[in-house]
């Protein structure tokens, strides 16, 4: 066996398919009646319900929140899939879960929500929405208690309510949580910027627990390009929106980027996640270019280049179908790079083990080590 077939390898991004009635479970049973759930509207489509509001650009196609290799047609085409239908069961039993790890050489999983990537801008009460991720956080540290080592909790945080955001990070440490997801999404923060002075205790917390924050993409309606979206064909508008997902994200770390964060709490990490990874080479070399034309006519925060910022700080997540993850690592260096099969959603595949070992077969066997597992170990402080 060779030594990166012995080395762990480490999902850095996978996802749970949360069942629809685990608000009403764990939220307190004072806030019960106002629990995410899912119900059927008067026209008999499925809809989300946050706050007893539906989420709309979801109605009818819940179950293209999972649907890892089913049809896309049938799983888009409102009212024709139900969630459950999208739902396999190693995205809500964890015993399914390992046996579908084990079949695809995966040691160790971090886990995200799904529905928790859709409600946060719908949400107009701050104080609910920290109970929506306080209930959350309980139901996956329940669902990752059945393998401790090999299931991995993220704690989901809404900085709508700063001081809850601070309480519940606490209280998801304390119940062993090892990372934080945080939507990109500015609605999620009620408008608030990163750098908001509101935010500065969440900021500080989350540091001083070591816990690494990470973005990742979100279902909401329109997006940062929004008015792109009018018209046309709907096909053609369906592959702009899910092209650009990724564009919050590479916005929320670029805000993080120019406005000080990294500089500001310099023990802070954070993971760049399902943006892929193949844009952050040329895109801290814009960063350092435009902070060097900058720097003598501003004040900006920053005090290093924004490239050592994300070398000190900051890791990106490879999708094994990216065709030069090879080369991004040599470029960047293999300390920074990780991997995330996105199972169980829609654009997941099976054999992403395979596929990521294959494109970067060519890297030295340490390097290939890193980006498999070490480096996700090191980053969020887990043994293997």
């Amino acid at each position: 066996m060779s030594a990166t077939a012995a080395c762990p390898t480490v999902d850095a991004d996978g996802h749970v398919l949360e069942p629809r009635d685990v608000w009403q479970k764990y939220l307190e049973p004072n806030l019960r009646e106002r629990a995410i759930r899912i119900e059927d509207d008067d026209e008999g489509f499925e809809v989300l319900m946050v706050d007893d509001a539906p989420h709309l650009s979801l109605r009818g196609r819940l179950g293209a929140l999972g649907g890892i290799e089913m049809s896309s047609k049938e799983l888009m085409t409102p009212g024709m899939r139900s969630y459950e239908d999208g739902c396999v069961p190693g995205g809500y039993d964890p015993a399914a879960r390992l046996s579908v790890m084990d079949d695809e050489g995966i040691d160790m999983a971090l886990l995200y929500p799904t529905l928790g990537i859709a409600w946060e801008g719908l949400v107009r009460d701050p104080q609910l929405a920290t109970a929506y991720s306080r209930a959350y956080n309980r139901w996956i540290v329940d669902f990752c208690s059945h393998d401790r080592r090999r299931l991995v909790p993220i704690a989901h945080i809404c900085l709508k309510d700063p001081e809850g955001a601070v309480q519940e990070v606490l209280r998801a440490r304390e119940a062993g949580c090892a990372g934080v997801y945080l939507s990109p999404d500015p609605e999620a923060r009620g408008g608030m910027q990163l750098d908001d002075p509101q935010l500065a205790c969440f900021w500080e917390t989350v540091q001083d627990l070591e816990m690494p924050i990470g973005f990742h993409v979100v279902a909401r309606s329109g997006g940062l390009l929004g008015p792109w979206l009018d018209g046309g064909n709907p096909i053609g508008q369906e592959i702009f929106s899910f092209t650009f997902l990724a564009l919050d994200v590479m916005a929320a770390f670029t805000s993080m980027m120019t406005r000080g964060l990294f500089e500001t709490y310099p023990r802070l990490r954070c993971a760049v996640l399902e943006a892929g990874s193949n844009w952050i080479t040329a895109w801290l070399d814009r960063l350092d270019h435009k902070f060097e034309v900058m720097q003598p006519f501003s004040d900006s925060p920053l005090k290093m280049l924004p490239s050592d910022y994300f070398k000190r700080q900051c890791l990106i997540s490879a999708e094994p179908d990216e065709s030069i993850t090879a080369a991004v690592v040599e470029h960047l260096g293999p300390e920074y790079v990780i991997w995330a099969s996105d199972y169980p959603h829609l654009d997941a595949t099976f054999n992403v083990v395979g596929e990521i070992r294959e494109r970067i077969s060519g890297l030295p066997e340490d390097w290939q080590r890193k980006v498999l597992g070490e480096n996700a170990l090191r980053f969020y402080g887990l043994t293997a």
